[in-house]
């Protein structure tokens, strides 16, 4: 589905058709109907913001959009058409949708795929499901900080170690769920970005701070206070979550978020606080974002027919962040990475990235009416 966006592309010139858009006049102005790559230049002659989409008039499949075009404005649209039946759909906002004039496209290509919208309702189902995913994930990591506070208060540090990295992993699988858990995600998570006493800032609390002391052999006494400050705020979060919702657009979104942030924070270490353990996140968030492809799967199926590729490598990613995992459970750091071992990473993970990015699109909730 080609996606416009709001900028002149290259080619636009002022030949290209200006298609009205406005409640009276929805898709008027397209005279010359061709196959092919072309612009249509979107002009909002009405009073109120509308969206416009291009679609086949009886399936409502999509093959173009704009968003947000304002009033007075004029937008590009760029799409390539094959032969088939078209009309653009206005949707102002505050009203309800208006479908333009069909026109036909004949004497081109076959027309290639576009994708159904995606509506509210098509992801009730699936965001119940993944709330009911992420409250089971919050169980199970009330018991992982559970078992971190028993040892760090036994003062033994290497347990306490080894059960920071099993509660930590736990958290970072509940990615696609952060916006929803508000300020607890920066007590339970956050980082030392944008504090100006960096480690020693009393705003640094969480894992990390947790981290930090458990891997520079701070004394185990002093971190009593970090860990049931930590305890206490997953208490807080797993009690407040019921009352939460998880945004229906930020399941797509979240897909390819999580790994585009991963390639950004975790395999550079710019989130290492002294474990080493950065690789072990990264494969923790893949886990993350196969759940959210799991309860998307009724919806994407339909519409993404490259779905399998991102499966395949969705594997071929987890093995290669598996071969870092060391027989004795550890995790090899970024740091100790060879050239060919950063680099086999690094790609498969952009990879990964680059096919994740059409899920964001496809799955954000569309108006139709």
């Amino acid at each position: 589905m080609g996606i416009a966006f709001a900028v002149w592309p290259d080619g636009a010139s002022a030949q290209d058709p200006e298609i009205q858009i406005s409640r009276s006049a929805c898709g008027q102005g397209w005279t010359d109907p061709k196959a092919g790559p072309q612009i249509f230049n979107l002009h909002n002659t009405g009073a109120v913001t509308s969206e416009v989409d291009l679609i086949d008039p009886k399936s409502g499949v999509i093959y173009g959009e704009v968003e947000g075009l304002g009033t007075g404005t004029t937008r590009p649209m760029s799409v390539t058409l094959g032969n088939g039946s078209y009309a653009f759909r206005c949707l102002p906002e505050d009203s309800s949708a208006i479908v333009g004039p069909t026109t036909t496209v004949s004497g081109g290509a076959e027309r290639g795929p576009g994708v159904a919208a995606v509506t509210q309702n098509d992801l009730l189902q699936p965001l119940k499901v993944y709330e009911a995913k992420v409250t089971q994930g919050l169980d199970t990591l009330a018991t992982d900080v559970g078992a971190l506070k028993d040892a760090v208060h036994r003062g033994d540090r290497g347990a306490s170690e080894s059960t920071w990295l099993t509660a930590h992993l736990t958290y970072e699988r509940l990615g696609a769920a952060y916006d929803a858990f508000g300020d607890s995600d920066g007590a339970i998570n956050g980082t030392t970005a944008g504090l100006p006493g960096g480690t020693s800032d009393p705003d640094f609390t969480g894992f990390h701070r947790l981290e930090y002391g458990l891997w520079h052999n701070e004394d185990m006494g002093s971190l009593g206070g970090v860990v049931d400050q930590l305890a206490s705020d997953v208490q807080d979060l797993r009690a407040a979550f019921p009352r939460s919702q998880v945004d229906s657009n930020d399941l797509g979104l979240r897909a390819h978020e999580i790994v585009e942030n991963a390639l950004q924070f975790e395999l550079t270490a710019k989130t290492d606080y002294g474990s080493g353990t950065n690789l072990a996140t990264t494969r923790a968030n893949l886990d993350g974002v196969q759940t959210v492809l799991d309860v998307l799967r009724p919806v994407l199926a339909p519409r993404y027919p490259q779905l399998s590729g991102v499966d395949s490598w969705m594997q071929r990613t987890e093995t290669t962040l598996d071969g870092a995992c060391k027989p004795d459970g550890s995790w090899t750091p970024v740091s100790a990475l060879t050239a060919p071992q950063r680099q086999k990473i690094n790609a498969d993970v952009s990879e990964l990235t680059e096919r994740l990015a059409p899920i964001a699109a496809i799955a954000e909730p569309r108006r139709v009416s």
